[in-house]
Formats: C-alpha cells, structure tokens, sequence
C-alpha cells in the first residue's frame, strides 16, 4: 500500500483541500518512465500529481537524480560543471535551479510571513539610542 500521509488535496475549493493524512486520496494511476503516481481526492474528484507543487513538477529526471543535480548546485558548482558531472543537458540544470529557487524563494516568504515578531529588534533600538545620547552628551562635555 502506498504511504499518501504527507500529500493534500491542491485543489482549493475542496473541503479537504490542504489537509494532509485525511485519508481522501488514492492513488489513480502511475505514469512516465519514473512511474510517478497520479492522486485522486474523493471529496473533490480532482487528479493532480505526487510531483505537483514541488520543483520537480514537469521534470523528466528521476527523483533522485533531480536531487543529485540540486546537491551539485548547492555545493557551489556550476550549471555547465554540474551538466558535465550528471551527464545531464545544461538547460536542464538551469531549469531546474530556477524551479528551485522559485520554490525556495515562495516557502521562505510563506514562513516569513508566520513567523513571530522578533522582541530583540526593539531592544537593540533602545541601546542604539541611549549609546548615541551618551556620545552626545561626551562631546558637549570636552567641547
């Protein structure tokens, strides 16, 4: 049996939609050379793939090579050098690194944006004005 714990419904006007473990999803179908599996809600009857809304989502490398060639990025090689490496086209790492970092970029916005104030922010605004009023107050004194 197929673990489907960590997948949700993608379809926003669904009842289940975004909640993951629900028990709403089966697996359809499998398709490609990789055999990714298409998912189907029963609330909504919407088909979507295990791929879709990741960076991977559209890419015909397998699911580990796709990661092989984001490790060679990551480590600070270069898209031609990671190519030659993974034996892969050039475009294709490229576009893989954009999905990347589009993907990256959006997570980091969306946990940014639930993250709680930082308290230490206004602290640090109270020493920086009391450290430029103590200056002040040193050069009137010697002037």
């Amino acid at each position: 049996m197929d673990d489907l714990s960590r997948f949700c419904c993608l379809n926003p006007v669904c009842r289940l939609g975004g909640k993951r473990n629900a028990g709403n999803l089966y697996v359809r179908d499998r398709y490609g050379k990789n055999q990714t599996r298409l998912l189907c809600c029963k609330a909504c009857g919407k088909r979507f793939s295990e791929r879709r809304g990741t960076a991977l989502f559209g890419s015909k490398l397998s699911e580990q090579k796709s990661l092989s060639v984001l490790e060679h990025l990551n480590e600070g090689c270069g898209v031609r050098q990671t190519a030659r490496l993974m034996r892969v086209n050039r475009k294709t790492v490229g576009r893989l690194a954009q999905k990347a970092g589009a993907h990256a970029k959006a997570m980091h916005d969306e946990l940014v944006a639930f993250s709680p104030a930082d308290k230490r922010s206004s602290v640090r605004r109270k020493v920086g004005v009391r450290q430029k009023k103590a200056g002040a107050l040193r050069s009137e004194r010697s002037g």
